[in-house]
């Protein structure tokens, strides 16, 4: 059943300590390397996918660079950079395969609030990437209007919280993106939240394993895929599994 349906994992991390690893409120996660992410994922058709920075890396950029060649061109980058980057160096990560700018305002490690919009804005039209949260939708009434003049966005993690989730349902319609990651790290029932979340705009969910699920109270694990072609149904799934995310990460 694992490899019934072609995936395009939208959110996962390679933690490999030849390059800085910071601790975050004194967490230090156990490594996880390219390989040992390919190998976790032999069960799966996997097309490509988004390695995405965590809080932990801050603003290195060589781990990524070095993951992004060691998997190949069907596989891109979320990274997190301070305001102060320069064009060049944003250009030279764009030809590396850097598609996205993450800010992390649940755990820290990124580029501040206040430097959202402005940020959104400036790598949109410079390179057409687009921006991540990860974010606590309980506090997504703060950040609804700036969100929705923004370019390009995708929100982390179903939105973590059920006191946000109506909130992250209208940000879908309104074709903000949700990714389909951290099932262990919410405090609902995701399979009525993939429903309505898909139910709200087809072209909102993108699927993601999350893995190593650092920090999640529940790991990744090949249920939480099943549990989204039970949600979702087999007619539907291929949006959510692969083409919502290609179409994301890979169109400018």
């Amino acid at each position: 059943m694992l490899n019934q349906f072609e995936i395009f994992d939208s959110h996962f991390h390679i933690i490999d300590y030849q390059f800085p690893i910071v601790a975050n409120n004194g967490y230090l996660p156990d490594e996880f390397t390219s390989r040992d992410y390919l190998e976790r994922m032999k069960p799966y058709d996997l097309c490509g996918g988004a390695i995405v920075s965590g809080s932990f890396q801050m603003f290195d950029q060589s781990y990524l660079v070095d993951a992004l060649k060691k998997l190949g061109p069907s596989f891109v980058g979320v990274t997190q950079l301070p305001a102060t980057v320069s064009d060049d160096d944003i250009i030279q990560l764009d030809h590396a395969g850097v598609r996205a700018v993450r800010f992390n305002l649940k755990r820290g490690g990124s580029a501040d609030v206040s430097h959202l919009s402005s940020m959104a804005q400036r790598v949109y039209e410079l390179v057409g990437w687009h921006v991540e949260l990860y974010v606590d939708s309980k506090d997504l009434p703060d950040l609804y209007g700036t969100l929705i003049t923004l370019p390009s966005v995708s929100i982390d993690h179903l939105g973590l919280s059920q006191s946000g989730l109506g909130l992250l349902i209208k940000l879908a319609e309104k074709g903000i993106r949700v990714k389909a990651t951290g099932f262990g790290r919410v405090d609902f029932d995701v399979n009525r939240a993939l429903q309505d979340l898909y139910s709200a705009n087809p072209a909102s969910l993108m699927f993601g394993t999350d893995l190593p699920s650092t920090r999640a109270p529940i790991p990744y694990n090949d249920d939480d895929f099943l549990l989204v072609v039970d949600a979702i149904g087999e007619n539907g799934v291929e949006d959510v599994f692969r083409r919502n995310a290609c179409k994301f990460y890979r169109e400018k």
